[in-house]
């Protein structure tokens, strides 16, 4: 049985709920949340196969104006992709198509939401990471709230920032996009917004509130992307004394500084040897120096190889990464490490940057 949890809002035990909201100009705006709260809505396969045919059905009816996609609960809209399943199929000969399955229809997913031909509003409240990312990063309208927690902390379990990473970490400002993909920073909402992951910083407690104006105005049926920034923009000129200010704005020059080198072991060293009094930064240097060096390895190539690719380029690229990664053994030992046997111990193929083998890191793009 579905049990209210605020108004106009059912739970149910699907990983996912639609619903279709009327406005007051005739038309709907089709709603999907991730319902996997007590996994922060950790984005599974089966979410996968339900979020992907019923955005393509909104697309093509007339009579939804706009989609909204959120996480239920106050903790989460995504914090990544199902990595458990994904190690179960590195692990299992007999799954192996399961790992491939699930990031091939997740590419295919971020790339429709790339390419989608209505606004869609995603509510990036609290954890947004790795696959949520891919989620949110192509969105037309993207909200980060005050507790909003943005990162691509692929580092830490051996695998890369993909879900179209390789293509919006090159258009950051500078090489934020270089060191936001070394360390797994975590991003705030200004952050997020700075680095172009987010269009709007708004308070979470405004969230019903700016829903019900969108759904108010007439003006949603006859123009709804103007119609959704102008009230996403009043949310957001309210919400700005809960902001914190952005630590990646703030910090630039030392991030430009840290990553001015055509050497990924220099990097390597100037990132890891940070000494400076931002903690962020201290935090960020400590991931690396834990980090696969392989990832970092691939971090780099990829990072270059696709500076000058269209999106599905690099969507086809990343699929062939990926799926060398499901098979390689380095991602297997991460997710091992951080959530099976939960000991943080990863016992990574190379111990360090100058370790590594160049016929290595060739098999993952072969």
């Amino acid at each position: 049985m579905e049990k209210p949890v605020r108004a106009g809002i059912t739970m149910s035990n699907q990983s996912v709920v639609f619903e279709e909201r009327d406005t007051a100009g005739g038309k709907k705006i089709g709603v999907a949340r991730l319902n996997q709260p007590k996994s922060l809505n950790a984005l599974t396969l089966e979410m996968i196969r339900m979020l992907k045919p019923q955005l393509e059905r909104w697309q093509d009816d007339k009579g939804i104006a706009a989609v909204w996609l959120e996480g239920e609960g106050d903790k989460a809209f995504c914090a990544g992709g199902d990595v458990v399943f994904l190690y179960e199929s590195m692990t299992n000969k007999h799954r192996l198509n399961d790992g491939v399955s699930f990031f091939t229809e997740e590419y295919e997913l971020d790339y429709l939401i790339h390419q989608y031909r209505k606004p869609l509003i995603v509510w990036g409240n609290g954890f947004v990471m790795g696959g949520g990312l891919g989620l949110m990063a192509g969105a037309s309208h993207r909200v980060a709230t005050e507790v909003s927690r943005v990162a691509m902390p692929e580092i830490t379990i051996g695998l890369y920032p993909d879900v179209g990473a390789s293509w919006f970490l090159n258009r950051m400002p500078g090489r934020t996009g270089l060191f936001i993909a070394l360390t797994g920073i975590h991003l705030n909402a200004k952050d997020a917004r700075f680095v172009g992951l987010a269009d709007r910083c708004i308070q979470h407690s405004l969230r019903d509130t700016v829903m019900e104006a969108i759904t108010s105005d007439t003006s949603l049926a006859s123009d709804p992307g103007t119609c959704i920034d102008t009230h996403l923009r009043d949310a957001e000129d309210r919400s700005q004394s809960v902001m914190a200010p952005s630590v990646i704005w703030e910090e630039y020059d030392t991030i430009d500084s840290l990553t001015d080198a055509t050497s990924l072991s220099v990097i390597h060293k100037r990132i890891t040897g940070y000494k400076g009094a931002a903690k962020p930064l201290q935090k960020a240097a400590s991931t690396l120096e834990a980090g696969s060096p392989t990832s970092a390895a691939l971090v780099w190539r990829q990072y270059q190889e696709c500076r000058y690719n269209s999106l599905l380029e690099v969507f086809e690229k990343e699929r062939k990464l990926s799926l060398r990664c499901l098979e390689k053994g380095e991602m297997a030992e991460g997710v091992r490490a951080l959530l099976i046997d939960k000991d943080k111990q990863p016992r990574w193929r190379y111990a360090s940057i100058e370790d590594l083998e160049p016929s290595w890191i060739n098999h993952f793009f072969e």
